[in-house]
């Protein structure tokens, strides 16, 4: 039983899952994380992680499907069976993501690659692109651009996020340039202050003044950090479906946009991984 006092590994693990820094210390953020998660998954929410919460909680930790690992026996580790797969920067992330956040399974590894290689056009897109036509603009951001508004900020990236990001997630207005800032970095794109923020906690190092951390040195962490704080990875661990992959393109996508691109490479990921 974990409740607030209690440090160690399992507060680590416990910690990980809920997308906050593994410090191995329940304390009174860990506690209040830890209702919100009894809360949307229907448990009694009493801070306090008992057997009920822990075996669904930990979900994906001990799944039958066979983990992935390093080294198994008279077996390619996962890193040979990607390696013409997935350019070094993801593969020299991939070790953290398995065993510190929450993609421990083949499964898991299938549908996090595939979410990713969509979004980022196949890991070549590390951050946000901004550079608008006036027609783009009113084609995705009409609500931010009444009339004629968008000729003046066409082809002009810095004026567009200002604006479109500009007095939410966290961010001041237009004029304090923050949305441009804060703009979509990382491969399922963090975006908005607020968000650079929880990501800094989660990481450890400061993505609030330094916001290029999260395209140059965290762009898969940061996704895997996008799985946690949603709830992700209990999406993938109900299976390989067509209708599993639907729900997990609407949670990160908001509709379906690229499914069918999504799903082919979840297919190619999970078969590389079965060899």
């Amino acid at each position: 039983m974990l409740k607030l006092g209690s440090t160690g590994e399992d507060v680590k693990i416990l910690q990980r899952r809920l997308g906050l820094i593994a410090d191995g210390v329940f304390g009174p953020n860990t506690e209040k994380k830890v209702i919100e998660w009894q809360k949307s998954n229907g448990l009694n929410p009493d801070g306090i992680v008992g057997k009920m919460t822990w075996d669904k909680m930990k979900l994906g930790l001990t799944i039958t499907e066979v983990k992935i690992t390093n080294t198994p026996n008279n077996e390619k580790s996962y890193k040979e069976l990607l390696s013409t797969k997935l350019p070094k920067i993801v593969l020299d992330e991939l070790d953290d993501v398995i065993e510190k956040y929450g993609g421990n399974s083949r499964l898991r590894m299938s549908h996090f690659l595939s979410q990713c290689a969509h979004e980022s056009g196949n890991f070549k897109a590390v951050q946000e692109n901004l550079n608008y036509s006036s027609k783009g603009l009113l084609t995705t951001f009409k609500k931010y651009f009444p009339g004629n508004l968008s000729e003046s900020y066409a082809k002009q990236p810095e004026k567009i996020a200002s604006r479109v990001y500009g007095n939410r997630l966290g961010n001041g207005d237009e004029s304090t340039k923050e949305g441009w800032k804060y703009r979509g970095r990382g491969y399922i794109q963090l975006t908005g202050k607020s968000n650079y923020k929880k990501f800094t906690d989660f990481i450890g190092e400061d993505c609030v003044k330094n916001p290029d951390l999260v395209s140059e040195k965290y762009p898969l962490i940061s996704a895997a950090f996008f799985f946690n704080v949603n709830n992700l990875w209990s999406i993938c661990d109900k299976g390989d479906s067509i209708e599993v992959i639907t729900e997990l393109t609407k949670r990160i996508n908001g509709g379906t946009n690229g499914l069918n691109d999504r799903i082919k490479k979840f297919n190619e990921f999970y078969k590389i991984l079965k060899k």
